[in-house]
């Protein structure tokens, strides 16, 4: 057990390597799927939306985001370091359901956000360390 830390911290970077080939569109044959197990919700203020636009829905936007963390929907909330949105872990196991849940929320509906949507899931190399 006490070699199970430094294994999977060295391993990080092959991981890391491994996955990313998935992006570039490049997937191995035999490499596993990944699961989706939360989707990763990027909500940016669109161009030329004002602060004061903005303002003016946030309550309602926070009452539904809490709401939404209540019921589980939003596991894990952030804001941006740059200040211009957030992000959400959103409890889905497709995009599609990530999608339902943002588009139901005041910003959204106001049309003064855009979202980036991505799926994300285990480490998949680490399923190496099952094999042995």
């Amino acid at each position: 057990m006490k070699f199970l830390l430094p294994f999977i911290l060295s391993a990080y970077p092959f991981a890391a390597a491994a996955q990313s080939q998935v992006v570039s569109g490049q997937l191995p044959s035999d490499a596993p799927t990944p699961k989706t197990t939360e989707v990763m919700v990027i909500l940016t203020v669109k161009e030329g939306v004002t602060r004061q636009q903005i303002m003016n829905i946030m309550p309602a936007e926070v009452r539904a985001t809490v709401k939404l963390y209540l019921d589980g929907t939003i596991r894990q909330w952030y804001s941006r370091g740059d200040g211009k949105g957030v992000i959400f872990l959103i409890d889905a196991k497709t995009v599609e359901d990530a999608h339902a849940a943002i588009d139901a929320m005041p910003l959204s509906k106001e049309n003064l956000v855009d979202h980036e949507y991505i799926p994300v899931g285990p480490l998949m190399p680490l399923t190496a360390l099952l094999a042995r």
